[in-house]
């Protein structure tokens, strides 16, 4: 267990000194489970993820369609605005980005916001340029595994920090929903779950926006 509390310490150090750890946050070497309720059934005939909103047509994949979309992986660290810190974690999954680049997703020119809808009316905002940044993932996998049912399964959003890449914005780790069912492109910003309860709403993990 000591030498183990050693090799944590010592990878925490590396990190720090590479200005990767951002402030108040701490490694962890496990993957803690947060969220608010129970974890869904999953019952992928039943499934499906709607877009609509700010689009010019409302769009809807049952789970066969969703997992036929063009695939993109992802490695990034992600921190938890509990104060952990996970590194090079590695993703698979959609990008909302490569969805509208292809015409998958057709904007209209209103659209600045999204609204992540989830399971039991569970809401998580952001603005359009984080989700169609580089560093943001509509997510089926975990480390080459498809997510656990209580980190999201069958799909989550993610959104984290690709080092080197200090110019994206690095919202904390909530900011992408678990067990996600819609994407609503909005005009107007429109606060979700956590941050009607107090959170912040821009939740940027180098200036530890941690509650508004």
């Amino acid at each position: 267990m000591f030498k183990s509390y050693l090799q944590r310490r010592e990878e925490e150090k590396r990190v720090r000194e590479a200005g990767r750890l951002p402030p108040g946050q701490s490694l962890t070497q496990k993957f803690p489970v947060l969220h608010y309720g129970p974890v869904p059934r999953f019952d992928p005939a039943a499934w499906d993820l709607r877009v609509w909103g700010e689009v010019v047509k409302d769009v809807r994949w049952t789970w066969d369609e969703f997992n036929r979309l063009p695939r993109t992986r992802l490695k990034m660290d992600v921190h938890c605005v509990t104060r952990w810190s996970k590194f090079d974690t590695e993703w698979e999954g959609v990008s909302v980005r490569t969805l509208i680049d292809q015409g998958l997703i057709e904007l209209r020119p209103a659209a600045k916001y999204v609204l992540q809808h989830a399971e039991y009316g569970f809401t998580v905002n952001l603005p359009l340029e984080v989700v169609l940044a580089d560093n943001f993932l509509l997510a089926t996998h975990y480390n080459g595994e498809p997510i656990t049912p209580d980190h999201g399964y069958p799909l989550r959003g993610v959104v984290g920090y690709i080092p080197g890449r200090d110019e994206l914005s690095t919202p904390y780790f909530w900011k992408g929903a678990k067990w996600l069912r819609g994407l609503e492109f909005m005009a107007q910003d429109r606060m979700g779950f956590w941050e009607q309860a107090g959170y912040h709403n821009e939740a940027d993990a180098w200036k530890e926006q941690r509650f508004g």
